[in-house]
This record gives C-alpha cells, sequence and structure tokens, in this order.
C-alpha cells in the first residue's frame, strides 16, 4: 500500500483542544541546521552571480535605496507622491543594510533571510508530513533556477516569499496547538511589506479551519475567533506601522497596500496592461523553464494524491485527506488566478515557488512509494528493483543537469551589466580608476540593463539619452535639502510622472554630457541601426572602451541555447552554437 503524504492519525482530534498533542521531535532526513547550511549556500551564489532580470527591481527598488543611504538616485511614477503606490517601509528596511556595504551585501543579507525561512518550512514539512518530503523540498527548492532567480531579488514578490514560506508553516505546524494567528501575521506581512496579491494564499488555511472548526465543539469555535481575530490585530499593527513610515516620507495619507490593489485592479488609464500582455501559456513555459520535472511533478501533485487515495486508501480518514488538499492548493489557486491576467511576468510567480517545489516533492513521494511496491500482483511490484533505481536516478540526474544548464546559461549570458563598472572603482594593471567626481553615465537603448546606482562611484549620476523607446523613464529624486525632516525628495512635488507610461522628453540629456556611455554591439546583425542607437562603440573617434564583457545576441542564437547553456565545442553544429556581442562601458576621449 502506497503510503500517504500526511502523519496517520487514529481518530479525528481538532488541534485547538485541551488534549491536542504537545510538540515532540520527529524524524528529519538531515538536521535543520545542515539544511539551513545547504540553503544559503544556494542563495550566496545567487547573490552573487544571479543576474538582475527585470529593470523593476533597478528602478522600483534599488535606486530608492540608494536615494535614502546615499542622497541621490532615480525616481520611478510610483514614488511619487502623487501616486505613492510603494512603501518606503520596505524600500527603507534594505537601505539601512545598504547604507553600511553596499548591493552585494544586500543580497547576502536577503539570502540569509530566504534561508531562515526555507528552513523553518522544511523543519515543519519533515515533522508534519513526512521526511522524504522534506528532503525533496530541499533538494527541488535548491536545485531549480527558479529558486536562483528569487532567492536574493530585491523585489517585493520575493520578500513575500520569504513571509509565506513562515506563514504555511505557522498554518501546517499543528503539534503543539494550532497557530492560526502567527499565520495570518506572516502573511499580513506578505501582503503589507511586501505584495498585496500574496496575503490571498493563506485562503485554504483559512477555509480548512472553518471547515474543521464545523465538526467541533462550542469552546473550539470560539477558540478559533479569539485566534483569528488575534491575528488580524497583529495584522493591521503591521499596516498601521507601515502607514505611519508612508506618512513621514510621503507628507500625506497613503495606504501603500490599497493603492497597488486600485492600480492593478481599477485603474482608468490601463493598469499594468500598458507594460505588455501575454498569451496563457507564459507562465506554463517559464515555470517549465525555472523547474523543469519539478513543475510537472507539482501539477500532477492532487491528480495524484486523489488516486492513490482510491487505489489504495489508507484508512487515515477525513482530517489527513483534507490536511494534504489544503496543502497542493496554493500552488493551483494562485497559477489560475495570475495564468487569467494579461499582463505577466515572471516575478509575479516568486510567492508560489515554495508551494510549487512542496507539490512536486508531495507528488515525488507518491510515485516512489508507487514505483517501489513489491507486490507481485501489481506492475511496478513485478520489475527488478534495481532497474526501477536506475530508471528513478536518471530522470532525477537529467533534471538536475538541466537545471544546472539553465543556471549557468544565465550567468554566462546576462551577467555583462553586473561587470563592466569595477574600473570605475579600482585600479588595474597599475592603472588609476577612470572618471571623476560627478561624472555623468550615460544610458540609451540599454537603459532598462542598468543595475543600479550603487555601481556608480564617487557621486556619478546616471543619466539617459534619447533611443527609439518611447515610454516613460525614471526621472531622479530631488536632492534639494529644505523642509522638515530628511529626503525632501520623497514629498516634494514631481514633474513630468504620469501613470500612462507616456514620454516625457526632459528626461534626456544631451550626449555631449555624457562622459561616459553604455552601449551593446552585435556583430552578427546586418539590419540598418536606428537613427537615435547608432553604434556608438565602433565611433572610435569618439568614445574609447573602458570595459567590455561577452553578451549573448539572443536574436541569432537558437532558441535551445538561449534557454540552456551549450558548450563551446567544435562537434556542436553551428546552428546550435551561441552568437555573442559585447556590452561596454565606454569613454568619451578627451581633448
Amino acid at each position: 500500500m502506497a503510503p500517504n503524504p500526511s502523519p496517520p492519525q487514529r481518530n479525528f482530534e481538532h488541534p485547538a483542544s485541551s488534549h491536542a498533542k504537545k510538540k515532540r521531535n520527529g524524524p528529519y532526513p538531515i538536521q535543520p541546521i545542515t539544511a539551513f547550511y545547504v540553503f544559503f549556500a544556494a542563495g550566496m551564489i545567487a547573490a552573487l552571480y544571479a543576474p538582475i532580470q527585470d529593470c523593476d527591481e533597478t528602478f522600483n527598488y534599488w535606486e530608492p535605496a540608494h536615494y535614502l543611504s546615499h542622497g541621490y538616485g532615480l525616481q520611478t511614477w510610483e514614488y511619487s507622491p502623487d501616486f505613492a503606490i510603494r512603501s518606503w517601509l520596505y524600500v527603507g528596511l534594505h537601505s539601512i543594510v545598504g547604507s553600511v556595504s553596499e548591493f552585494y551585501f544586500i543580497r547576502y543579507g536577503l539570502a540569509f533571510v530566504c534561508a531562515l525561512c526555507q528552513t523553518v518550512l522544511f523543519k515543519v514539512i519533515s515533522l508534519t508530513m513526512n521526511g522524504r518530503i522534506g528532503m525533496f523540498f530541499l533538494i527541488s527548492t535548491v536545485i531549480c533556477p527558479g529558486n536562483f532567480h528569487a532567492s536574493a531579488s530585491f523585489l517585493p514578490s520575493s520578500f513575500a516569499m520569504y513571509m509565506c514560506m513562515l506563514g504555511a508553516a505557522s498554518f501546517m505546524n499543528w503539534r503543539g496547538g494550532i497557530k492560526t494567528a502567527h499565520g495570518i501575521f506572516w502573511f499580513a506581512a506578505a501582503g503589507i511589506l511586501g505584495w498585496p496579491f500574496a496575503s490571498a494564499l493563506c485562503a485554504p488555511y483559512l477555509l480548512e479551519e472553518f471547515v474543521l472548526v464545523l465538526f467541533s465543539d462550542k469552546d473550539a469555535f470560539i477558540e478559533s475567533i479569539i485566534r483569528f481575530f488575534r491575528g488580524v490585530i497583529a495584522g493591521l499593527i503591521v499596516l498601521f506601522f507601515d502607514f505611519l513610515i508612508n506618512l513621514f516620507f510621503y507628507k500625506k495619507i497613503a495606504v501603500v497596500s490599497w493603492n497597488i490593489v486600485k492600480y492593478n485592479i481599477f485603474s482608468s488609464t490601463g493598469g499594468p496592461d500598458l507594460y505588455g500582455t501575454e498569451p496563457w501559456t507564459f507562465y506554463f513555459k517559464n515555470l517549465a523553464l525555472n523547474f523543469n520535472i519539478w513543475f510537472v511533478l507539482a501539477l500532477l501533485a492532487l491528480p495524484l494524491f486523489l488516486l492513490q487515495k482510491v487505489i489504495s486508501p489508507s484508512g487515515q480518514g477525513f482530517q489527513s485527506g483534507l490536511r494534504t488538499v489544503v496543502f497542493v492548493t496554493p500552488f493551483y489557486m494562485w497559477l489560475a488566478i495570475f495564468t487569467a491576467q494579461p499582463h505577466k511576468e515572471e516575478r509575479f510567480m516568486y510567492p508560489v515557488y515554495p508551494f510549487l517545489t512542496l507539490n512536486a516533492s508531495i507528488s515525488l513521494h507518491i510515485v516512489l512509494a508507487a514505483v517501489g511496491s513489491t507486490d507481485p500482483s501489481t506492475i511496478a511490484g513485478k520489475i527488478p528493483a534495481r532497474l526501477k533505481l536506475l530508471a528513478v536516478s536518471a530522470v532525477m540526474l537529467l533534471a538536475l543537469d538541466v537545471s544546472l544548464a539553465r543556471l549557468y546559461g544565465i550567468y554566462s549570458a546576462y551577467s555583462a551589466p553586473l561587470r563592466i563598472y569595477s574600473r570605475l572603482w579600482q585600479s588595474s594593471h597599475g592603472q588609476t580608476p577612470v572618471g571623476r567626481e560627478e561624472d555623468i553615465v550615460c544610458f540609451g537603448k540599454e537603459w532598462y540593463r542598468f543595475p543600479s546606482s550603487y555601481f556608480l562611484p564617487r557621486d556619478m549620476h546616471a543619466k539617459f539619452i534619447r533611443s527609439e523607446f518611447r515610454g516613460l523613464l525614471p526621472g531622479e529624486f530631488s536632492e534639494a535639502k529644505i523642509g522638515f525632516g530628511f529626503w525632501s525628495g520623497t514629498w516634494l512635488p514631481t514633474s513630468g510622472l504620469n501613470d500612462r507610461n507616456e514620454e516625457d522628453p526632459g528626461k534626456y540629456v544631451d550626449i555631449r554630457a555624457c562622459s561616459f556611455l553604455v552601449d551593446t554591439q552585435y556583430p552578427l546583425r546586418t539590419e540598418p541601426l536606428p537613427p537615435n542607437e547608432p553604434d556608438y562603440i565602433a565611433d572610435k573617434d569618439t568614445w574609447e572602451v573602458v570595459q567590455c564583457k561577452p553578451f549573448l545576441d539572443a536574436a541569432n542564437t537558437h532558441i535551445l541555447a538561449r534557454t540552456l547553456w551549450v558548450p563551446e565545442l567544435e562537434i556542436i553544429p553551428e546552428k546550435f552554437r551561441r552568437k555573442w556581442g559585447q556590452h561596454c562601458l565606454i569613454q568619451r576621449k578627451r581633448v
């Protein structure tokens, strides 16, 4: 008989009752401290090598944090007091760390917090469900490219992922009594400080308690209501604190989480759809890239569990089956909701990544239990054990290889924007750092690849020159020192910022003001270049190269080589080899 993911219980007993079992140690596949080291190691690799995939991370979070810690930075319309749809509390927490040790230290901190949250969820999965499921959760989380992207990203959706892991662990862990108040608090923090929509992931857990209360006595019902209100009050305290911080910075009453919901759902100006829409298949393709076989297993979790219940019922009763259904539901719910939305971005899936790997782990546990059956009356029982082990090992190794090829492929193809600014900071081959204080570093067609002002030393400022892009570019926080309080740029009126993605000509500077320029050159492209995007690197009379790094020419590279790393070997057909350009920092020649 295939083992059930949930632990056996002899009879139904609401965990809130006075007879609930006390917390006790359970079997771990590895000790939680060891799991933490593994999670943290994976997070540190991401912190060191993961490219910034979304320009929103730069302009909506790194730049405001840089403004708080250094007094200058680029400002998007979301931070205009006219719109106020970004929380200064979330950014401020990161800027405190950034004041100490800049860009990578913030990423190290994010990796550390992420690893702590992952360890807590790993521990609860191992205790509540099964040690083998906990181990699969650890493996799938660590090796999948999705975690590489999300674990150390300075994004509210990543922060929401952290808090959702703590919230899910609280709801799942009934040892020592039910923890509804804790769960509501963590999901509230995910929504208020991170991304409001992430709070919806607690719905299946709240529904579970409601169903169980229907089968309980009056005392359990009252205790459930008390726990619920404690959680709501804790969430309101977080909301009030966030409100106070934003009141200080915006100098106006603003409930940021509500403003985000209002803009995304009730906007009359087009909302997020102005920034592009995608077909319903977008997330399926993206999750298949970032989780390969684990995504397929996640989709199969509920069907496999129900099939297991039909074919080999465990006799564990209603409560056990309900718990497993609740655990696998958040992933399906989130995927369905966001697949239905026209505007889609990879980061929108970050909060559900832990639930995806949990579903996949449950599926793999069920599959291995069925495959491992020794009952000669079943098909699996007639297959030699060594053959089954070989087949399972081959599939897992293939999944690992694909993940590693994806990870290294992303780093080698797109890490150049994080690596070309080192000559601004330190000497090379006995030379002194290039540039002077308050030099201007300009961006044209590569404006969205700018990694943040943390990469520009000595009060150098980033500016934009005209390109073929016709949307709204970021402005700059005012550096005026007026009024009561600090950081006047957070509340002073802004000009040229709008929520309609309409171009503002005032965001451009004349190229003659640029001391440095960032540009990308693709030698294999033969089509004529647009008038506002010439090949600046080739203009040797005006510019000299400071530093260049290889950058993938995606337009001329086969889709296989774009998605996975393909080695530069002679045996690889030319069609499948990666084609390269160069991403460069160039300096205006001095007369």
